[in-house]
Formats: C-alpha cells, sequence, structure tokens
C-alpha cells in the first residue's frame, strides 16, 4: 500500500467505509464523482474499474488528473446513457440529500447497476437535534452549509431513509453507520453522523 493511500485511509473514513461494500475487481459508476477521489481511492484500494458522472467543469478536469474515466452530465436527467445492469455497483456519496428526484434516481440506479451504495448525513444525529432544539438549522462538519446557501434540500434520518425504501421495493443488504472513523451499532439514528447503505431492487 503507497503512503498516498494510506493517507486517504486515515484522512478520509467515508471512503473506506465505502470500500467496505465493495467486492474487489468490481465495475463501478460514482454519480457526482467530484474530484474523482473516491473512485482513485477504490482503485488503489479494491482494484475497481469504472466511470465517475460529474457536472462541474472544474471537476471534470480534476478528475482528468487523477486518472479518473469521467462523464459529464446532469444526474437530475437521470442515467438513460447508461445500458441496464452494466455496473456491478452504482455510488451516489453525500449527494443523495441534494437531488431533487430522489425516488427516480434510486431507480435508475438499481436498474444500471446489480446494487447500489448511498452514503448521506443522518440528521438524526444528536447534535443535529440539539441544534434544531436551540432554534437553529445544524451547521457541523458533515452539514457545513448555512440554511441559505446549502445545495441540501431533502435531508434525512435512517429511519427516513430506511421508510423510503419499505416504500419503494429498495432491499437493504448492508448498513453502515460512522461517527468518524468508528462503527456505530447502539442507537446509531442518534449517535451516527454519516450513514451508508448497499441495496438492490426488491426481489
Amino acid at each position: 500500500m503507497t503512503n498516498t493511500t494510506i493517507s486517504s485511509t486515515i484522512s478520509r473514513p467515508d471512503f473506506a467505509a465505502i470500500a467496505a461494500l465493495v467486492k474487489a475487481g468490481a465495475k463501478v459508476l460514482d454519480l457526482g464523482c467530484g474530484d474523482g477521489s473516491l473512485l482513485r481511492y477504490l482503485s488503489d484500494t479494491r482494484n475497481v474499474h469504472g466511470y465517475g458522472v460529474e457536472i462541474n467543469d472544474e471537476n471534470i478536469q480534476a478528475c482528468f488528473n487523477n486518472g479518473i474515466n469521467v462523464i459529464q452530465s446532469d444526474l437530475e436527467s437521470g442515467l438513460s446513457s447508461f445500458e441496464s445492469g452494466s455496473f456491478d455497483y452504482v455510488i451516489l456519496s453525500q449527494t443523495l440529500q441534494a437531488m431533487r428526484h430522489t425516488e427516480g434516481l434510486i431507480k435508475e440506479m438499481m436498474r444500471v447497476s446489480k446494487e447500489g451504495i448511498v452514503s448521506f448525513p443522518n440528521f438524526g444525529y444528536w447534535k443535529n437535534r440539539l441544534q434544531v432544539m436551540s432554534g437553529h438549522m445544524p451547521v457541523s462538519e458533515v452539514l457545513p452549509y448555512e440554511w441559505f446557501d446549502t445545495p441540501n434540500i431533502h435531508l434525512c434520518t435512517l429511519s427516513d431513509f430506511e421508510r423510503f425504501c419499505r416504500q419503494y421495493g429498495v432491499h437493504i443488504l448492508e448498513r453502515r453507520i460512522m461517527n468518524g472513523d468508528h462503527q456505530i451499532s447502539f442507537a446509531p439514528n442518534l449517535l451516527g453522523k454519516l450513514a451508508f447503505y448497499r441495496f438492490e431492487q426488491q426481489k
């Protein structure tokens, strides 16, 4: 393992949590891939192959600089350019809460891949609840925006997301709830900052 990979593991426990859900050598599509850091991490640690989807011009160039295959597209327009069953995993990392058409995108993820992986900040985390009780929208490491400039439009708790899955035929295969680099098993909807779900279409 290179020094770069070791550093990434230490500084990005969220990447490590996603990597733990992905089989080695898998074909992956990363939606809203940013500068391609997650795909680079997965390539280095899990030997995955795949593509990123990103809309921002600067991030597209950063992906190229990182050696990441990237397609410029708006996720709100769907994934019609990808054939059904093209990937082993489609990943949506900390982007779900910024999407307007959540149901449609999750359905598209299940169409083009065997399994989907999403991660999102848990709005039910106790410090978020405390800030709401004090009369303010939460601002934190995983929710860094003020109410007036946030891209987040669909914040949810673990219970909210799991209810959504039951309602729309999403079968949850695995769940990891994290607080920093610690996995939370006790009272996860209260003590967990970030949620990671691996799922498939209900059979």
